[in-house]
């Protein structure tokens, strides 16, 4: 991409379809946003990722920046491929992955580097701990919109983990040594 694509891109506006359907009562705002192959979008907001469908009588969808655990960007020409790993809530403290989102993108523009700044952003620290059971699991401290505190998740290589006593409580452990030692003026 040329410098002056880099700078006309940074000004240009949002398509109208993306514009409609950003919550304007949230005051959230396009960053930048990508044309899906099926005809829809692909935005990164202030608020998260969110799918603007090519049929404007479909509600867009919003994931937000904290619920994102990976994402993976394969480029192809001036598009390319997001893989995006979402997290769900399963219980207090504990998230899990959800299925992989894909997002084929005919144009990309600048999504590949906001997308990674922003889910970056909300990680604070994370670390990985082997289990007993032979698995592993990630203790991860986010910062969530809206919140003073962090937010401290375990998330399980493996879901059959979650229901091994032994591995539960190893993993409760690794997160109260990690929440005890955080400081949270970093």
């Amino acid at each position: 991409m040329s410098l002056i694509e880099r700078v006309r891109g940074r000004f240009a506006r949002p398509p109208e379809p993306v514009r409609a359907a950003l919550d304007v009562e949230a005051e959230e705002r396009a960053l930048a946003w990508g044309e899906r192959v099926d005809g829809g979008w692909t935005v990164a907001t202030s608020r998260g990722l969110r799918v603007v469908p090519a049929d404007s009588g479909e509600t867009s969808t919003l994931l937000a920046w904290h619920e994102i655990g990976t994402a993976r960007w394969s480029a192809a020409g001036a598009g390319g491929t997001f893989v995006v790993t979402p997290l769900v809530e399963v219980e207090p403290g504990v998230q899990a992955r959800q299925a992989p989102q894909r997002h084929v993108l005919r144009e990309a523009g600048g999504l590949p580097g906001v997308l990674r700044t922003r889910v970056d952003r909300t990680v604070v620290t994370s670390q990985r701990h082997p289990l007993p059971t032979g698995g592993g699991v990630l203790l991860v401290a986010r910062r969530v919109p809206g919140q003073a505190a962090r937010e401290w998740t375990v998330v399980f290589d493996d879901d059959a983990d979650r229901d091994d006593p032994v591995a539960r409580q190893v993993a409760r452990d690794r997160l109260a040594a990690a929440v005890d030692a955080d400081d949270p003026s970093r």
